[in-house]
């Protein structure tokens, strides 16, 4: 056998290996725990359980809100106080103004440590405040994997998640819901907050060299995965209506950091317009951000998201069926034992 023949079974063996390992290694959303299923009701303590609707659009009761702001935050006791406080002082302000904005927040604990479940809580609490709610995740899934959990469990005919850094100045969700207004076609569309506008200001420019680089090295993988009309994909701040929420949601893998780039590339493949807003932001210390690991991670995930739907390992158009995946995850664990 020639060093050619040779070399080439290497590289075939090898090419076969990967392809298994992702294959099987594909992401796919855990199963809900017991617990997860389930919130407390701040005011009245009582326990009852999330309804799962997949976003489908909701029956008419008085459960439903104009307006879901869904909240991921993991150990976040020093930061969500004034996040939260701020929020829920702009949307009691503008309910007094005009019952028609009628919302509830809720707060998704992605299985923190420092009692951030439960500061949220004594928040709702002391405001006597019914439309907090807080679901607590036992296992720690990462941001996106904490937004989609709060989006499948809105009530709101409009979804916005926001950080609960406070980064982004609350109120500038009018500047988002106008452009949402704008853009909607056949009650589809999103709107995305965006700090591009910041570029040249301090906030960016007094930046360390390699925070930059990093940041510039991202738009470049964007351009490769198809992404080239928006010019801040990583804003914490986006707001869509419940049509298009349903279209993403439930079909979403990806629960790190990079989820937002998942949720744009199925957005722009189920054709909904979109809508980049600037918004006033302000960097907050505490972040979670790790500089170096995490860019790596999210370089790695940016090539297997375009790897998984390039190869049809994932179904832009085929929404997860988390009863149908947890039946089957059943079934393997029986196997295996």
């Amino acid at each position: 056998m020639t060093s050619v023949a040779v070399l080439a079974g290497v590289l075939i063996t090898s090419l076969a290996g990967l392809i298994t390992a992702l294959v099987m290694f594909t992401p796919h959303p855990r199963r809900r725990t017991a617990n997860e299923r389930f919130f407390i009701d701040a005011v009245t303590n009582e326990r009852t359980e999330f309804e799962i609707a997949a976003l489908e659009p909701p029956r008419r009761t008085s459960q439903n809100v104009a307006l879901s702001v869904v909240v991921p935050a993991f150990n976040e006791a020093a930061r969500l106080p004034q996040m939260l406080n701020d929020t829920l002082d702009f949307l009691d302000a503008r309910v007094k103004r005009d019952k028609g904005h009628s919302f509830e927040v809720i707060v998704v604990d992605d299985g923190s440590s420092d009692g951030t479940a439960e500061i949220a809580r004594e928040i709702a609490r002391k405001r006597a405040c019914s439309q907090v709610r807080v679901l607590v995740l036992e296992k720690n899934r990462g941001k996106g994997g904490a937004v989609t959990q709060g989006m499948l469990v809105a009530r709101g005919d409009r979804l916005l998640f926001a950080d609960a850094d406070g980064a982004t100045r609350f109120s500038d969700i009018e500047l988002l819901e106008k452009a949402l207004d704008k853009v909607s076609v056949a009650n589809h569309g999103i709107a995305v907050g965006s700090r591009a506008h910041m570029v040249r200001s301090d906030a960016v420019v007094k930046r360390s060299f390699i925070r930059n680089f990093l940041m510039h090295g991202f738009h470049a993988f964007l351009l490769l995965l198809g992404i080239s009309s928006i010019k801040d994909t990583q804003c914490g701040f986006k707001l869509l209506t419940r049509r298009s929420a349903a279209e993403i949601f439930p079909r979403m893998h990806v629960e790190g950091w990079i989820f937002d780039i998942e949720m744009l590339l199925l957005a722009t493949w189920h054709k909904i317009p979109i809508a980049e807003v600037p918004v006033t932001w302000n960097e907050v210390d505490g972040s979670k951000v790790n500089l170096l690991k995490d860019s790596v991670r999210m370089a790695i995930d940016l090539l297997l998201i375009r790897f998984y739907y390039f190869t049809g390992l994932w179904n832009a158009f085929k929404a997860l069926d988390a009863q149908e995946l947890e039946e089957k995850l059943k079934g393997s664990k029986r196997k295996s034992e």
